[in-house]
């Protein structure tokens, strides 16, 4: 097996665009594992949509290198070739002296060759220097190739390529002119989830079109070459050891409201001894199980829809109730408050909106807000739903959610925002609503914690 990492050298550099039109390309030869660096759930949507496969997230903030590994083996297992999107720009992480939370970070755990996409606009000889600047700040992070994006004709692309390969003996392996049909489509908290782009023909038409530009102007051939020899992944490797038979049924809410989930939980929840039964709270009845978990996602783009299931809403409620385990993060802790309520001018309209939701916890979210985009650390208490102990995660959100004075939380964070500044992870009965988003194989204990509360039920 071949693998590689795609990384930039800043947000916006088309990184995102090109990893997936190359993951798009290789598939039609070959089984692509992708994976994506950082704690992010819509460019995962899109690169398990074009290779068949999910893309599972690595990221040393949250990860301990044992589990990046891990993941990372366990997700190869089959596949001919990997491919790591990074985040951000490559030495982007969690600190400014260190390189926890960066892409840097796992191409050094994994020692992975680094192709560096660029932004070429509007320079040539420059764009030498920046390559030449990325290789010194970390030597032993290997830059193997050069992706120019964003060039203004042919003539651009050969002087930029002459002096990438001149000054830093690198290859220059493409080089894409600058189109607005390279740019994806984005909404307020960044790329649209590929499950809703599906069956939208414009939608569908922008994604050929970026990997056909992809296809003329890069080398497969040499990416493919410039990628490192990894040895076979062995056939019996598992991500966590299997504790149960599944006996305890966990309904997870996917649909288009919500379908924020990290690919490695539902590897995860079988091992502890989870039957998953998926279930929309748009459009169907509550399943009949000893948990719930609702995701992350846009509800606030399906108010009509959750609203108007008043029997899924109610159901909800009377389960939190009856101390049924519910544990839902950011979009699912929203649509567990008793209503959301968009602010003049969210999305272009001038008045207030206000929609109805599950009401399992005292208080309302409100849109638009502060935008948050953080790492998070924390401590939850004895009486948490998901157990005591630290932890790490990330938060990501537009959104107030304000809830009772009377509300218990069972996080204290010493780092991020919360519900309630250093609080978060409202409880009611057995229900745990967040906004911190945790990641399955870091908090692996966490979930085992709820599946086996949802166990003691069966």
């Amino acid at each position: 097996m071949k693998a590689v990492l795609i990384s930039g050298d800043r947000s916006g550099c088309g990184k995102t665009s090109i990893s997936l039109a190359l993951s798009s390309l290789l598939s039609r030869k070959m089984k692509v594992q992708t994976f994506k660096a950082g704690m992010d759930y819509i460019d995962p949507s899109y690169l398990t949509g074009v290779t068949g496969r999910p893309c599972r997230n690595l990221d040393s903030f949250v990860m301990s290198p044992g589990e990046v590994s891990s993941i990372f083996t366990h997700g190869c297992k089959g596949a001919d070739f990997a491919l790591v999107e990074g985040v951000r720009g490559l030495f982007e992480g969690a600190e400014a002296l260190t390189d926890t939370g960066s892409t840097e970070a796992i191409a050094r755990a994994l020692d992975l060759p680094v192709v560096l996409v660029i932004s070429a606009r509007s320079i040539t000889r420059s764009a030498a220097a920046i390559v030449k600047g990325f290789q010194a700040f970390s030597p032993d992070v290997r830059i193997n190739g050069v992706i120019l994006n964003n060039v203004m004709g042919k003539k651009h692309a050969e002087k930029a390529t002459a002096a990438i390969e001149h000054y830093c003996r690198v290859p220059v392996i493409g080089a894409v002119p600058r189109m607005e049909e390279m740019e994806l489509t984005m909404r307020h908290l960044g790329l649209v989830p590929f499950i809703e782009g599906q069956g939208n023909s414009e939608f569908e038409k922008r994604i050929k079109s970026v990997t056909g530009m992809i296809e003329e102007h890069v080398s497969l051939d040499t990416l493919v070459s410039i990628a490192s020899e990894f040895p076979d992944i062995a056939k019996d490797v598992t991500l966590i050891r299997e504790e149960h038979v599944q006996d305890t049924r966990i309904a997870v809410a996917r649909d288009e409201a919500f379908n924020f989930y990290y690919s490695d939980l539902f590897d995860v929840l079988p091992a502890l001894g989870a039957n998953v039964i998926p279930f929309s709270p748009i459009r169907d009845t509550l399943p009949d199980a000893e948990g719930y978990i609702i995701g992350g996602g846009y509800p606030e783009l399906f108010l009509p829809g959750l609203e108007s299931n008043t029997r899924m809403r109610e159901a909800l409620r009377e389960q939190s109730e009856n101390n049924v385990p519910v544990y839902a993060e950011c979009g699912g802790l929203m649509y567990l408050t008793g209503r959301i309520r968009l602010m003049p001018g969210w999305q272009g309209h001038s008045e207030e909106r206000v929609y109805e939701m599950a009401g399992v916890f005292n208080g309302e979210t409100r849109m638009p807000a502060r935008r948050v985009v953080s790492y998070v650390e924390g401590e939850s208490t004895a009486g948490c739903p998901l157990g005591a102990g630290v932890f790490k995660g990330h938060e990501f959100h537009y959104s107030d959610v304000c809830l009772a004075p009377e509300t218990s939380y069972a996080y204290k964070l010493s780092r991020g925002t919360g519900i309630d500044g250093i609080f978060d992870g409202a409880v009611s009965n057995q229900t745990l609503g967040s906004y911190t988003h945790l990641h399955p194989v870091s908090a692996v204990g966490m979930f085992r914690h709820f599946v086996n509360r949802c166990r003691i039920r069966n």
